[in-house]
């Protein structure tokens, strides 16, 4: 009888314990401190009045005399959480960022861009490897790959190999997704092909859009897809399938990958990983690839001479 009284009192003490635990590792925000916090994040971040403010529960945090919470911002669609910080006499809020230093920031997003089979042009072995996300309507773009070839080429070429990846902007740009499907079966044969059709959309944007009606705009760019695969003796048979299936599964991916990494306009840039957005000045571009490539160790060209002719013949596909 003794033992069964020792034993019922001793589960009764774990399960209370258990219950003081969890009170400890996590409380509910009391109603009054839930209200002021909602509405000093309302006001600091100007949120919108109909996306919901969610207080999640109180937490221990690595910081003596705060806690930690999670304020999940819900507009019916999409939900996002963010950490805070606040102290234990509930005065103040703190925006909580922690930065995992065992990590490349950089490298982990160039984890998440998948090259394998994309043309590419400079050094194929080069420790910079630039990634552009780019739309074949796109006055921006069309700037950008001016910039980036010759003039880039002609500076980085033996230091920096220099990748595209389709992201057409369908809603605003109507024959760049048909373009992207005709470069890509272009690139399936030859990639000198693919970076030739590339260089003639980018610097004739506006013959293309001179073209009466969608599909009098689509039969150029057939046209000119057709003649590239004319002029590197490719398997014509084979082009002009390719071009008429119109298969968007390759794009489509593309823009997905993007759309993971947040991008919503272009050109966006990668420069191992660091975000260059939009079409930036040659000067700027030149620092950021000065810049990741004293990070790699390799030597920075000397911008004060005329850089030197470098071919412009694309390397075969990454791997």
């Amino acid at each position: 009888m003794l033992r069964w009284f020792l034993v019922a009192v001793l589960r009764r003490s774990f399960i209370v314990l258990v219950l003081i635990c969890l009170g400890c590792s996590a409380q509910s925000p009391p109603p009054d401190v839930a209200k002021v916090m909602e509405r000093q994040v309302r006001a600091f971040y100007s949120i919108p009045a109909d996306v919901k403010v969610v207080i999640g529960q109180f937490k221990p945090s690595d910081f003596a005399n705060y806690d930690a919470v999670t304020i999940t911002f819900d507009n019916g669609e999409k939900k996002q959480d963010y950490d805070f910080l606040l102290s234990k006499d509930h005065k103040t809020l703190a925006r909580l960022t922690k930065l995992d230093l065992t990590k490349d920031p950089y490298a982990e997003v160039m984890k998440k861009i998948d090259v394998k089979g994309r043309p590419t042009r400079g050094n194929k072995d080069a420790k910079v490897v630039v990634v552009s996300y780019d739309d074949f309507e796109c006055p921006f773009c069309s700037r950008m790959h001016q910039t980036l070839f010759p003039e880039m080429l002609k500076e980085y070429g033996d230091r920096v190999l220099f990748i595209y990846k389709d992201f057409p902007l369908v809603e605003i740009h109507p024959w760049a997704t048909h373009a992207a499907i005709d470069a890509n079966c272009l690139a399936n044969q030859n990639n000198d092909a693919y970076w030739e059709f590339a260089d003639y959309l980018h610097a004739n944007q506006k013959d293309v859009n001179s073209e009466k009606g969608r599909d009098a705009q689509f039969a150029a760019i057939d046209k000119q897809a057709l003649l590239e695969g004319q002029k590197h003796n490719l398997d014509v048979a084979k082009l002009q399938s390719c071009v008429k299936a119109q298969n968007q599964d390759t794009v489509r991916a593309s823009v997905q990958e993007g759309e993971k990494l947040g991008i919503n306009a272009t050109p966006i840039l990668y420069v191992n990983g660091e975000k260059v957005d939009g079409a930036v000045p040659i000067a700027d571009l030149r620092v950021i690839l000065d810049r990741a490539l004293k990070q790699a160790g390799v030597p920075i060209p000397d911008h004060t001479t005329p850089a030197a002719s470098t071919p412009s013949k694309p390397n075969p596909p990454a791997r």
